[in-house]
């Protein structure tokens, strides 16, 4: 078990390291120069690293940009009986075991069955396994740890061993290659993003034509626009923010300036992390052909969602931004009725919502980006109220960091073992 946890804390869940494992077996598999596999694997690793850094520095801000927002409504976030803390803490071990040998039987079962696609996202390989761990222990509190090992390597293996096939279609269009796959818990979102978004516009009318007026003519730079479109947000969302809030996020700088430099931080984030994914994807994917031709034939890395950005990177702000607006419409009419207190998660809205306007952008143009990016926020919201209760007794705080998959995993596993629960260790 100690070894397990060692390679699932050390190599599957450190990207940069998997990735440039990776990529040094692939060159090697192509059996290139010593120079060429040494140079390949780092440069592959560094990219990771780059992408990381950009992804950072826009999530300290949308973290703060979290807090502002649920100030501006006036939101509390609900109590949890036990926290993702404590639970980690008891039942971690055992989804990193769960996360080890799902991955090993999802490479067993690609290579058998010929689905071609290996889960390269380790991180998040990691949290849909704790949250399976969660949500298994939920429904059948008395479960073996034989029985939950079992259980759950098999739905983790199953999951990465199909998400990625069946959202290639739209893969395809969005990339126009097929060198690699869609390897992310916002899959279900993306694949919707991509299918209705036919309905509403045309590809040809794609966001990255938009022409805006001749006086706003600096917009057609995307990270201009980025800095200029986050900034008014952030400055609309801190005029009505309780003044406490602001000022214990601006610190010593002026609320009003602070909401201008983030703006501009976000900006220069997804700069970086667009630089970053160019740069690893330019070796993972000739490498990973080594892999494709001896060990898995046909294999290609399904990655993260990233890596999708660069094909039309308006449209992963209009997603961002339409997410954002249905989120906070369900919020504020969740809270009249009653029904639940969700709390906005920035980084879920972002980066899924990003990705699903990307791929309704590849069918839709920029109407089916926006559509895309409000199905995520359709997700997120419903699925934070109803899944925070059905957690509540192991980690509820997971229903808020979750993924459009992450609900849809949850509920498949409700409907498939509450009325079994009794043979497999229920209350």
């Amino acid at each position: 078990m100690e070894i397990l946890q060692w390679i699932a804390t050390n190599l599957l869940t450190q990207v940069a390291i998997l990735i440039g494992l990776i990529t040094a077996i692939g060159l090697i598999l192509q059996r290139r120069a010593f120079e060429e596999v040494v140079g390949g694997t780092l440069r592959a690793a560094i990219g990771v690293l780059i992408m990381l850094a950009g992804a950072d520095i826009f999530v300290q801000g949308l973290v703060a940009f979290q807090s502002i927002v649920a100030s501006a409504f006036r939101i509390t976030p609900p109590q949890a009986a036990k926290t993702l803390a404590e639970f980690t803490a008891e039942r971690g071990g055992h989804a990193a075991i769960i996360m080890t040998f799902g991955f090993l039987l999802h490479l067993i079962l690609t290579r058998l069955l010929n689905v071609r696609f290996v889960y390269l996202t380790g991180h998040l390989m990691w949290w849909v396994s704790l949250t399976v761990t969660a949500t298994l222990l939920a429904i059948m509190p008395n479960l073996s740890t034989f029985g939950l090992i079992l259980i759950g390597t098999v739905v983790m293996a199953l999951y990465w061993t199909f998400q990625p096939l069946y959202i290639h279609g739209y893969m395809r269009r969005v990339t126009g290659s097929d060198e690699f796959g869609y390897g992310h818990t916002s899959s279900s979102a993306a694949f919707l993003g991509a299918l209705l978004g036919q309905f509403v516009g045309k590809p040809e009318e794609s966001s990255e034509k938009l022409s805006p007026p001749k006086w706003l003519g600096f917009m057609k730079d995307i990270n201009v626009s980025t800095g200029v479109v986050i900034g008014l947000i952030i400055l609309v969302a801190a005029i009505f923010a309780d003044p406490k809030v602001l000022a214990e996020q601006a610190k010593d700088l002026n609320p009003y300036v602070w909401a201008i430099l983030q703006g501009l931080r976000f900006a220069a984030g997804i700069a970086v992390l667009l630089y970053g994914v160019r740069m690893f994807l330019a070796e993972i994917v000739p490498a990973f052909r080594g892999i494709s031709l001896t060990v898995i034939p046909g294999a290609r890395p399904a990655l993260d969602v990233p890596v999708v950005f660069p094909y039309a990177p308006t449209a992963v702000i209009l997603g961002f931004i339409s997410g954002t607006v249905v989120f906070l419409v369900l919020m504020v009419v969740f809270g009249a009725l009653g029904w639940a207190t969700i709390v906005p998660p920035m980084i879920m809205l972002f980066f899924p919502g990003g990705g699903a306007g990307v791929f309704g952008n590849s069918t839709g143009g920029w109407k089916g980006a926006l559509l895309g990016g409000a199905i995520n926020g359709l997700f997120l919201a419903v699925g934070q109220a109803i899944t925070w209760p059905m957690l509540s007794a192991t980690a509820p705080e997971l229903a808020t960091l979750a993924d459009p998959d992450w609900y849809l995993i949850i509920w498949i596993l409700y409907a498939i073992f509450t009325p079994l629960r009794g043979l497999f260790g229920g209350a």
